[in-house]
């Protein structure tokens, strides 16, 4: 069964408090989820391999330690995902980015996929999926099962804030994926927002409505 973690570093928890403040503009918001992604990226990934190196200090050789050939891909969830993509490459400057298009229909508030675009080599990656919110689930498990459906199977989940009943569902349908959120928050409204949230992410990214 794959686990959830939940990122409560002093410092995401102040700045998730500024993104979820109605009263942050939208490039401070911006910057913001910029910033608490690049600190999620240190804990998701704290399982990659390492191996023994040797390199010369300027008074003598010392022994170190490197990433071990790991390949990354970044996956967000267009659109409000690509808010939180530069912040991971901040981190993880040689990993690739594939984008999975989906939008919501607001009569079933079920997840329609539209556009998928991926790396050449993306079945050799660990990918992360990102999205900011994970609400009822049904995006994110589409978007896992897309990628699925490609021969990936080295899949993980990142997301800023999720229901209780998101997380549920995505670890019903897809039990061997990990989670990685900064918050769990109480439950979902009868239009599908988390409660408390922070509203809608990407109108709040992009400045739209």
């Amino acid at each position: 069964m794959g686990k959830l973690f939940i990122c409560d570093h002093p410092l995401i928890q102040h700045k998730l408090t500024y993104i979820r403040d109605e009263n942050t503009n939208t490039k401070d918001f911006r910057e913001l989820v910029d910033e608490v992604a690049t600190l999620m990226a240190y804990e998701i990934t704290r399982d990659i391999p390492l191996e023994s190196v040797k390199v010369r200090t300027p008074v003598a050789e010392a022994n170190g330690k490197m990433i071990s050939g790991r390949m990354l891909g970044l996956i967000p969830i267009l659109r409000a995902g690509l808010g939180m993509v530069d912040g991971i490459l901040k981190l993880l400057p040689a990993a690739k980015v594939g984008h999975v298009g989906l939008y919501r229909d607001p009569e079933t508030l079920q997840p329609v996929e539209y556009y998928v675009k991926l790396p050449t080599d993306v079945q050799q990656r660990e990918l992360i999926v990102i999205d900011p919110m994970l609400a009822t689930g049904g995006s994110a498990i589409m978007a896992i099962e897309a990628l699925k459906k490609r021969g990936c199977s080295q899949i993980k989940l990142m997301c800023l804030i999720a229901a209780p009943e998101g997380v549920k569902a995505v670890q019903e349908a897809h039990p061997d994926i990990d989670i990685y959120v900064a918050a769990v928050d109480d439950y979902l409204n009868d239009h599908g927002y988390i409660i408390p949230g922070l509203g809608d992410a990407g109108d709040r990214l992009f400045g739209t409505k």
